[in-house]
């Protein structure tokens, strides 16, 4: 984005940045997780939560301060992601938003 608004890009159309993360849906990553604080405090949504949590929050961050267009954010066991099952943790991080997100960025970028 950055390279894009120093005009490194020209005149084409702004770049669709995506960011797409799964997770393995197990114990260890939806139970919650005890924080450290050696150096500085934890932000309070971050206590008591689990990796999953946190996961989807930053996802949910990286859209919200611009510095992707979109995230997607999955969970899958090992037993039936080679299947292509999955589970959607967030709606507003679900694929079939983020490729709306996607398709839509292509029909505006080549009118």
């Amino acid at each position: 984005m950055t390279a894009y608004r120093e005009g490194a890009y020209l005149s084409s159309p702004q770049p669709f940045l995506g960011y797409f993360f799964m997770l393995e849906n197990s114990l260890a990553s939806t139970r919650p997780v005890r924080v450290n604080e050696p150096h500085f405090r934890v932000f309070p949504e971050f206590v008591g939560s689990s990796y999953a949590r946190r996961y989807e929050l930053f996802c949910r961050k990286l859209v919200l301060e611009r510095h992707y267009t979109a995230a997607a954010f999955l969970m899958s066991e090992p037993s039936t992601g080679e299947n292509g099952d999955y589970v959607t943790p967030a709606g507003d991080l679900s694929m079939e938003r983020f490729a709306r997100a996607l398709i839509g960025h292509l029909v505006v970028s080549t009118g």
